[in-house]
C-alpha cells in the first residue's frame, strides 16, 4: 500500500467533523491524511495488546481507560492536529468528552503498517513528543520489533525484538511479553 498523500487542508474542528462518517483520516498541522485499512496481522495484534493492556488497566481500578482505534485524539487546535493512535491509555478523565480525547493520552502503541512506516517513526513520534505523550510503542510486525519512546524518562528509540519482555514504563508493574503474542500469532 503506497504512502498516504495528504489531499487539502482542514482549519477547523468543524471541517473535520463534517468528513463522511466511513472516512478514516488524521490531521497534522490542518493537512488531511487518509488512511488505509489495516491488515488481519495488524488487528490480530491489535486484538492481543488491547486484552492485555485493559486487563491490566480494570485490576487497577484507577482512573485510566483503554482505547483502541478508531477513536480521535484532538492534539491541537491551531493548527489543527488530530491522530487516530491504534491504542492508547488515557489516565485524566477531563481530556475525555463524548467524541475524543483533548490532550495527549498517556500510552500510544501504533502498529506500523508495511505501506508507510515513516508515519509511525518520524511523524507521529514527532507529534506525540511535541504534545506530551508520556510514552509511545512502535509495533513492527514486518521487522518483528518492538521500538519504545519513554518521552518522560528520555528513554527514546530503545528496540527490542518479538521475543523480548517488555516494560510499560508509565506503570510500575506491566509487562507484556511479545514472544507469547508472537506465538499465539504464529509470526
Amino acid at each position: 500500500m503506497p504512502a498516504l498523500q495528504p489531499q487539502f487542508q482542514i482549519n477547523t474542528l468543524e471541517q473535520y467533523e463534517a468528513l463522511p462518517k466511513d472516512v478514516r483520516a488524521e490531521v497534522f498541522d490542518g493537512q488531511i491524511y487518509y488512511m488505509a485499512s489495516p491488515s488481519q496481522i495488524h488487528q490480530s495484534i491489535l486484538l492481543e495488546l488491547i486484552t492485555l493492556l485493559n486487563s491490566y488497566v480494570k485490576s487497577r481500578k484507577g482512573d485510566c481507560k483503554v482505547f483502541p482505534a478508531p477513536f480521535d485524539v484532538k492534539l491541537s487546535d491551531h493548527p489543527l492536529t488530530i491522530v487516530q493512535p491504534d491504542i492508547m491509555i488515557i489516565c485524566d478523565k477531563n481530556k475525555l468528552d463524548e467524541n475524543r480525547c483533548n490532550g495527549a493520552p498517556d500510552f500510544i502503541v501504533e502498529i506500523v503498517s508495511p505501506g508507510n512506516p515513516s508515519d509511525d517513526y518520524i511523524r507521529k513520534a514527532y507529534y506525540y513528543k511535541n504534545y506530551g505523550v508520556r510514552e509511545y510503542w512502535i509495533v513492527d510486525p514486518k521487522r518483528r520489533m518492538v521500538t519504545v519512546n519513554y518521552f518522560e524518562g528520555e528513554l527514546i528509540n530503545v528496540a527490542y525484538s518479538f521475543d523480548a519482555t517488555i516494560k510499560v514504563n508509565i506503570y510500575d508493574d506491566l509487562y507484556i511479553n511479545f514472544t507469547n503474542i508472537a506465538g499465539l500469532l504464529n509470526i
